[in-house]
């Protein structure tokens, strides 16, 4: 998920410390996944090949298998340790599913020779990318096939300065930018903001062509 200029190697070494209880604890925070791979399936014709750009521990993207049964799918990220996590929860899917840890620096359907992506999928991880959100938004509108949908769950803002403070500790950046940049790369087929913890912070899923 790394670009040219990103914060790529601060994340290598946050992940590596959170890896082994990753999917015990986020949980907690990461609103809107359930319902990104539900409105997807629900909303858009089921697409030969799905990307997933920051996959992590595989927790989607088994959710993505799942909901749309004879695609491909690819995910990438640059955490071995997350990407070990995500082998063995998607073991049960055989080859429908490749891994690649590797940095998101061009669209992926230039370099591997492949069609076009029926959706690509980015899920908490643009806002981590600080700079080169733009840069990875840009290859990934240049990796949808005709038709192809973006979709994307992230933090959005919060009223809250000392978590915002404390959220940019984490790497997150907090500040109602992301959809601004999404609509300014897609036609919105899905824009929804919820709230965390009585409004302690905004979320949105979107999901774009």
């Amino acid at each position: 998920m790394e670009a040219p200029g990103s914060n790529a190697e601060a994340l290598r070494g946050y992940y590596r410390l959170h890896a082994g209880v990753y999917d015990l604890t986020r949980w907690a925070f990461l609103f809107g996944r359930r319902t990104l791979v539900a409105e997807a399936s629900r909303r858009i014709d089921p697409p030969a090949r799905i990307l997933e750009i920051g996959c992590g521990t595989g927790k989607n993207l088994a959710a993505l298998a799942r909901a749309f049964p004879k695609a491909h799918l690819v995910g990438l990220d640059l955490s071995a340790e997350m990407l070990g996590r995500a082998k063995a929860k998607l073991a049960p899917y055989g080859d429908r599913v490749e891994l690649l840890h590797r940095p998101y620096a061009q669209p992926l359907s230039e370099t591997d020779g492949g069609e076009g992506f029926g959706l690509v999928v980015v899920s908490y991880a643009l806002s981590m990318m600080n700079p080169g959100y733009g840069q990875v938004l840009a290859h990934c509108r240049r990796d949808l096939g005709e038709g192809g949908v973006l979709a994307v769950a992230d933090f959005h803002d919060t009223r809250h300065e000392w978590f915002r403070r404390w959220m940019g500790v984490n790497h997150v950046r907090m500040e109602g930018h992301l959809l601004a940049a999404l609509e300014s790369e897609c036609e919105p087929l899905l824009r929804r903001i919820g709230r965390g913890y009585g409004g302690l912070w905004e979320y949105f899923v979107y999901l774009g062509r």
